[in-house]
């Protein structure tokens, strides 16, 4: 009699109308066979088990078992939380290389690191969370609370930088308003932003470490936001020299050349993720093309599974 062992790996599911106790009994009859024949050429995630590779490539995490049936009720939330990723860090990307004459730290698309860096990422989070994936739900909740972090520093309310202006005849010029420009020309601030940008970079290593048991795509997100990230911490805190000490004009050259190399990796980041996000929705759909991810979920076996072969 079949088992409901592999119910875990599916995603949603269509009633199943080819195996009824007839067909558990052998006494299956050609409209069940028809049925399930028809069932078994519609390859949707949506439809039918999958293996772990498409899994893996769907979910971004390995396959694990959890218990309920919420993978067959809920749609995909990865697709989602990846759009939000994109659309806030590609643009910025660019912004931070300078092209077509961009610039301004991204301040430009304030409202997109808002309703889809932060909005979008959080409701994905959330769908991971309800479905039992661990590792998306922390990473799309990590970055979607950056991009929220990042869009309240730009916006003058929030006073980020405004705070670190003491001069009073400085601060006079605002009238009281909060969101002083000024503080952005002082070093406490660029120093300061700068250590959240390192500590950016070190989640991101933890991140890449535990990516090695997803795919190559995935992998190289992390790799590339763990340099990134690197360069414009560097970058702020060669801002506050420059600010500091206003002849230090090699700090200033230092600065704007790692802007431009944070900016050049997280476009790598993005492309990577623009990868990912395609082989997704081409999964999703069945498209009669689809482009590898480079699954690594198989090639490095988890703890358990280690534990499962040495037992036998």
């Amino acid at each position: 009699m079949p088992t409901h062992a592999d119910d875990t790996r599916l995603e949603k599911d269509f009633p199943n109308h080819g195996v009824n106790g007839n067909a558990m009994n052998g006494n299956t009859t050609g409209a069940d066979n028809e049925s399930g024949d028809t069932l078994a050429r519609m390859r949707t995630a949506g439809s039918v088990n999958i293996s772990s590779e498409l899994f893996e490539k769907l979910y971004l995490s390995p396959e694990n078992r959890v218990k309920g049936d919420l993978r067959k009720t809920f749609g995909n939330p990865t697709p989602i939380a990846l759009v939000g990723f994109l659309l806030s860090l590609t643009p910025l990307a660019c912004d931070l290389m300078g092209w077509r004459g961009a610039g301004g730290n991204g301040a430009a698309s304030t409202g997109a690191f808002f309703f889809f860096g932060g909005v979008l990422m959080i409701l994905g989070a959330i769908g991971e969370w309800i479905i039992g994936n661990t590792f998306p739900f922390v990473v799309f909740g990590t970055f979607g609370a950056f991009w929220l972090t990042f869009g309240a520093t730009l916006v003058p309310s929030f006073n980020a930088y405004g705070a670190y202006v003491t001069d009073p005849e400085v601060a006079a010029m605002m009238m009281g308003n909060p969101g002083n420009p000024a503080g952005l020309q002082v070093p406490a601030f660029n120093a300061s932003f700068a250590f959240f940008l390192v500590f950016m970079s070190m989640i991101c290593l933890i991140f890449m470490i535990c990516s090695l048991r997803t795919n190559i795509a995935f992998f190289v997100i992390f790799a590339t936001l763990v340099c990134a990230f690197g360069c414009l911490a560097g970058a702020f805190f060669n801002f506050a020299l420059a600010y500091e000490d206003s002849t230090n004009l090699a700090a200033a050259t230092r600065a704007h050349r790692c802007i431009v190399a944070g900016g050049a990796l997280t476009f790598i980041t993005s492309l990577a993720g623009w990868w990912i996000f395609l082989a997704i929705m081409l999964a999703s759909l069945d498209f009669p093309i689809q482009i590898p991810v480079g699954d690594l979920s198989t090639m490095i076996r988890g703890a358990s599974e280690k534990k499962q072969v040495s037992e036998v």
